[in-house]
């Protein structure tokens, strides 16, 4: 067949930073790389051309999602092609270096790409002899090299210098070779910030800092030397992966919860998640609920700070949509979703249920109050308020007893700030605010420059 660029449609995760890829063979099937469980949007866009996924690659074992392969094996009859030396626990067809599959005019050659995870690979897709593309997963990615210390810290230098190898690997295809990696800008597999998803072989060598390295050591330094924080969940899902997702038999809902029964869950050991907004959480919410606003990154902060053998009851606001909230929630694993409050606040104080607020407030009003930074580190450094202390969201349960008393807490917008809050309040903290904005707001209302760290 002819590949033209409307061949390759890719399916961007602005939430967790990723891309999956779905492309259109030319003979009503398709190959699916990295796709994940939540599999709507891919559907949608092969339901508009009216495709059948035939194949389903994954590059790696997925640390950041669940694969949706072994849902597109069970409901398409999908062929999963995957690393033979990730050892899945589920029919697929393994793979080793250079293997090669017939996708029916077009070929997908398996390139072993170590580094990010050990069974990594990436999937060189062939014209005949002409090298269309690479799908490269958490191996080259626009600017940078995925994250190489999710085995351990231990391990973190060993992949590292496989990394190395791998990128000089692929940086020795031809410069107009496209590159469609999976992680790009947002995600904690080690993205640099940035609008581009895709680049090709030519610009990452004018480009990638990494790329540019003099060295193997040199490269490994700039690598684990850019190396933050991540999710907690991410430790888990690589087995999960491993041994294939349950396939998920029907579209999965969300139960209306009467107060009593929310009451009784809660009593049982159940967490309660308030998914509304942050204004409306900071007018009123049910004491001990952790605020996680329903948005792109809410699966992020789930997985981050609730555990995934506990039953999670949901408060929300009207309009909300249920279906995103479960299926955010199923992608990274969280199969024990026990309801929705029927009726929201709304029937929890009807019913006589207490409630506790949290003051949201403007830059203004933040003068000569300690302030909590709850950024990641890289924002912290580029700029914070003076004197502010510094603790990462994802660390803050932890150390809940070095945050000041009375602090207004901030992040970039207002949403990691409130879930912030909500952490401390539940820890016992009061006289707690939540800043309307970011540092940006606070020195364009105070006239006080950002202070950078080195």
């Amino acid at each position: 067949m002819g590949f033209a660029d409307d061949h390759l449609i890719p399916l961007v995760d602005e939430g967790l930073g990723n891309s999956a890829y779905l492309v259109d063979l030319g003979d009503g099937r398709a190959l699916a790389v990295d796709a994940s469980r939540d599999l709507r949007a891919l559907r949608t866009a092969a339901a508009r051309r009216g495709l059948t996924v035939a194949f389903a690659a994954d590059t790696h074992l997925h640390a950041d999602f669940l694969s949706g392969a072994v849902q597109l094996a069970a409901d398409d009859g999908a062929a999963v092609l995957a690393s033979a030396a990730g050892n899945r626990a589920f029919e697929h067809t393994a793979l080793a270096d250079g293997d090669e599959t017939d996708l029916g005019g077009l070929t997908l050659r398996a390139l072993a790409t170590p580094g990010h995870t050990d069974e990594h690979l990436s999937f060189l897709l062939l014209d005949g002899a002409r090298e269309l593309g690479v799908f490269t997963g958490g191996s080259l990615i626009v600017g940078s090299a995925a994250r190489t210390d999710l085995l351990g810290a231990d391990r973190a230098d060993e992949l590292a210098r496989a990394q190395y190898r791998s990128l000089k690997r692929l940086a020795k295809l031809p410069d107009a070779t496209a590159v469609w990696p999976t992680h790009g800008a947002g995600s904690f597999c080690s993205a640099p910030p940035g609008a581009a998803r895709t680049t090709t072989i030519a610009a990452q060598k004018r480009a990638n800092l990494l790329l540019a390295a003099p060295d193997e050591d040199a490269f490994v330094r700039e690598l684990l030397g850019s190396l933050g924080s991540y999710p907690a969940y991410f430790d888990r899902l690589g087995e999960v992966n491993r041994r294939g997702p349950a396939v998920i038999g029907s579209a999965p809902t969300l139960a209306a919860l009467t107060t009593a029964e929310t009451r009784h869950l809660l009593g049982q050991g159940a967490q309660l998640v308030d998914v509304r907004p942050v204004a409306d959480f900071a007018a009123g919410h049910i004491p001990g609920a952790i605020s996680i606003p329903l948005r792109d990154q809410f699966a992020t902060w789930l997985g981050w700070l609730l555990p995934d053998d506990t039953p999670l009851v949901f408060v929300t606001a009207p309009g909300q949509d249920l279906a995103e909230l479960t299926w955010q929630s199923l992608k990274i694993g969280y199969e024990r979703p026990a309801g929705h409050l029927g009726g929201g606040m709304a029937a929890w104080t009807a019913d006589g249920g207490p409630q506790q607020t949290i003051a949201l407030v403007n830059a203004e009003r933040i003068a000569g109050r300690p302030v909590l930074d709850v950024r990641q580190r890289a924002e912290h450094t580029t700029g914070h308020i003076t004197e502010a202390v510094h603790i990462e969201l994802g660390d803050l349960e932890a150390r809940a007893d070095e945050a000041p008393d009375g602090a207004v807490v901030h992040c970039g917008h207002g949403e990691r700030a409130m879930t912030a809050a909500s952490l401390l309040q539940r820890a016992g903290h009061r006289d707690l605010a939540v800043l309307d904005g970011g540092p940006a707001d606070w020195s364009k209302a105070t006239g006080h420059p950002l202070e950078e760290t080195a």
